[in-house]
């Protein structure tokens, strides 16, 4: 279940919420008990060395087409 970090207005205080995507728009308490929260956005990373190179280097290359267009 995906996790949303929200943070207070009136203490400034940070918390994260676990609901579904289809509740990520609704409102959410801080744990102190105050209603005026703001949702913040979240930068996701991920790592690792799955995909479809097997972990090959990126091809070398220069500019928009791999440097065959001189610029």
């Amino acid at each position: 279940m995906p996790r949303y970090e929200f943070r207070c207005r009136a203490c400034g205080d940070t918390f994260e919420v676990n609901r579904s995507m289809a509740a990520a728009g609704d409102p959410a308490s801080c744990p102190q008990g105050h209603a005026d929260t703001v949702k913040l956005l979240s930068a996701v990373a991920v790592t690792g060395r799955g995909g479809a190179g097997g972990g090959a280097p990126a091809p070398a290359g220069g500019g928009c087409c791999g440097g065959a267009c001189g610029c």
